[in-house]
């Protein structure tokens, strides 16, 4: 067993396993107080190294491409403090990182594990049941679907649509966005019905737009992440790698794709009228709003 307990956290390896756990100190990010303790297979590893300074060095691990959906939701947007694959060490303590990294890389040697990009996700991504109260809302997602309960805060145009209930069947993708605190993030879930649409986050009724505490509305990447692990791995789509580099690209069926978008833009409209006639949006935001539904087309 190799081991190395710090204020930070511990990163402990058994050959096969590395099990990562954040420390409890408040100098910890909340974000990775919350994920909580990680079991990182061997297979799943591409590299580790050390990084010494004098007075704090960085143990830092790299991950497969495709291997873990936490990565793959976040598209390598995570702070740095809150990435749950680096470890602050003392000075003093730069002797026990290396015996660890020297352990890790003599067993992707001996394993012969490859570097290239998963297949399918090795780690499991965050457990479920998981829930979010964020800036926009409170998402939560069990599993099976996701469910958005506007704030009151939200746009008018959310809030007048009722909770937000999404299957994880009817789900495209899910795209996430850091609130920096200079530039607000959003955390947006695309179905086959809104693939096309183009809303500002703080009109689509199936976006948070993340505006409020950066540490709070950082945690929905647990949301994200979670949805992500249930989703068909990126290395299946037709013409795309493990990056999901062509995700964006539309299927190859055209005219039932111009059909079906057809169809979901009439029924947009529709509902932003009858949002307009039942007095929820004024003329100013139907117009303005019908304009965004349409550019989105």
């Amino acid at each position: 067993m190799a081991e190395i307990i710090q204020r930070d956290g511990t990163w402990a390896f058994d050959g096969s396993t590395l099990r990562i756990t954040p420390g409890r100190h408040r100098s910890v990010p909340l974000f990775r107080q919350t994920y909580g303790e990680i079991a990182v297979p061997l297979e799943a590893v591409a590299g580790v190294g050390y990084e010494p300074e004098r007075r704090q060095g960085l143990l830092r691990m790299r991950l497969r491409e495709g291997a873990d959906p936490l990565l793959q939701a976040t598209g390598g947007r995570l702070p740095e403090a809150a990435d749950p694959y680096r470890l602050a060490v003392d000075g003093d303590r730069s002797g026990v990182a290396e015996y660890v990294v020297a352990e890790i890389r003599r067993s992707l040697l001996l394993d012969q594990v490859p570097k290239g990009p998963a297949r399918a996700y090795l780690l499991p991504g965050p457990p479920v049941p998981v829930s979010v109260r964020s800036s926009d809302g409170t998402v939560s997602f069990d599993g099976t679907q996701v469910r958005i309960d506007w704030a009151d805060t939200s746009d008018r145009v959310k809030r007048a649509t009722g909770p937000r209930i999404i299957g994880v069947g009817d789900l495209v993708r899910v795209e996430w966005l850091p609130n920096s605190g200079y530039e607000d993030g959003f955390l947006r879930f695309v179905t086959r019905e809104t693939v096309f649409s183009k809303l500002p986050a703080e009109r689509d009724p199936y976006a948070l737009d993340l505006w409020g505490s950066v540490r709070r509305d950082l945690l929905t990447a647990l949301v994200a992440a979670a949805v992500t692990a249930r989703l068909p791995h990126p290395s299946t789509r037709p013409g795309a790698g493990c990056a999901g580099a062509d995700r964006d690209r539309p299927p190859a069926a055209v005219p039932r794709q111009s059909a079906d978008h057809h169809d979901v833009l009439l029924r947009r409209l529709r509902e932003l009228g009858e949002l307009h006639r039942d007095g929820v949006l004024t003329d100013e935001e139907f117009a303005t709003t019908k304009a965004a539904v349409l550019r989105g087309f």
